[in-house]
């Protein structure tokens, strides 16, 4: 597509982008109701710098105003969305905006209407590819609020290098916040770059493996707090707090999408209550077929065969073609801590080695080391 003639304003300046599915365009009057339910939106609250509470006036002004604008200076090239909804109708879908030139950042946000179709990744493939090809842009920064998993998935899915966690990036509302990163360069393919290592619900009689939630949290706490637990998991902050657990979790998120680590939380099947935690680790390591179990339990979890089970479980997906794939696995085991190797023996794991002294302890002091493994 070329570019509009020097001269001509908003919104002739717009590109009209689309995929057949999705399209970008300029903002149009009948879109700012649909805007204004996208801004007072719980989720749009929780994980942008959008005013709170937001107004009709301040939606207009984004969309008449501040955008406009950006077009005919180029600082601030935003579109509305739009897809079809379940009617077949065509309607406001969300906005998307990429910031600054040659250097810039990608903003993004759909109304609750059309979360969880897909339309994010196509519309940011749309914007990201005439920013490259058509805007005079040589990289498009991404960054979102740590914990934000569906940012991060659109971020993945359509290319981006995921760089990590730079800690205070982001400020808004008064707050100093840290931010999950990502880049895109003209060049790159628009495909992802890490095999994200899902983690889908597992269940058996008894035991539902999945996901954290936010309700875990409080059990994570617990469980990370108990003195046996400090003991064998070297590295547990303490005292841990919510916010540990917190960032705790939206790590294991991180991981997952950069392709090292799936994680389920372990729950009872008719209450959904947390009894542990189980995951396969080092799966971007050296060897690409090859993961190492790990797991911890609650303390009221304990001594009923529910982590033994969980490990079972997870063994079968990380060998399933269709799960994780993996040919071998490996599991360590600190030698005073009966309760973990009982649970690799019970699993099928067979013992091929000690390391003497090897395991650093909570209290400072070093444990052997017992190695365990399993083929497919």
């Amino acid at each position: 597509m070329s570019r509009p003639p020097v001269g001509m304003k908003w919104p002739l300046t717009v590109p009209v982008l689309s995929d057949g599915v999705v399209t970008l365009r300029a903002h149009v009057p009948a879109d700012i109701d649909s805007m204004l339910q996208m801004a007072n939106d719980a989720e749009m609250i929780r994980w942008t710098a959008i005013p709170t509470p937001h107004t009709r006036e301040m939606s207009e002004q984004f969309a008449f105003n501040i955008i406009p604008r950006g077009w005919d200076d180029g600082t601030h090239r935003g579109w509305a969305i739009e897809a079809e909804d379940d009617t077949g109708r065509a309607r406001f879908a969300g906005n998307i905006d990429v910031r600054q030139s040659p250097i810039a950042d990608i903003g993004f946000a759909l109304h609750p209407w059309a979360r969880g179709r897909g339309l994010m990744a196509r519309a940011v493939r749309l914007a990201v590819d005439w920013a490259l090809n058509e805007g005079g842009i040589e990289i498009v920064h991404w960054r979102s609020h740590v914990g934000n998993t569906a940012s991060l998935r659109v971020a993945h899915q359509t290319g981006f290098s995921l760089h990590g966690l730079t800690p205070g990036m982001l400020h808004e509302r008064g707050r100093v916040l840290d931010a999950w990163t990502g880049s895109i360069r003209f060049g790159d393919i628009p495909v992802p770059q890490t095999r994200w290592a899902e983690s889908p619900v597992l269940e058996s009689g008894r035991l539902r493996l999945r996901p954290f939630t936010d309700a875990d949290l409080p059990r994570i706490v617990e469980a990370c707090s108990d003195p046996l637990s400090q003991r064998f998991l070297t590295g547990l902050p303490h005292p841990y707090t919510p916010a540990v657990a917190r960032s705790y979790v939206a790590d294991c998120t991180w991981q997952a999408a950069i392709g090292a680590k799936a994680t389920w939380a372990v729950a009872d099947l008719e209450t959904d209550e947390l009894m542990g935690n189980i995951a396969v680790m080092d799966l971007a390591g050296v060897n690409p077929t090859a993961g190492e179990i790990g797991y911890w339990a609650h303390p009221a979890a304990r001594g009923r065969g529910a982590m033994t089970e969980a490990t079972q479980m997870v063994v079968r997906h990380a060998f399933d073609a269709d799960g994780l794939d993996r040919r071998r696995l490996v599991l360590y085991a600190a030698a005073d801590n009966a309760a973990s190797n009982a649970i690799a023996q019970a699993a099928g794991f067979t013992r091929y080695g000690t390391q003497r002294a090897a395991e650093r302890l909570g209290d400072g002091s070093y444990d052997d080391l017992h190695g365990y493994e399993l083929l497919r």
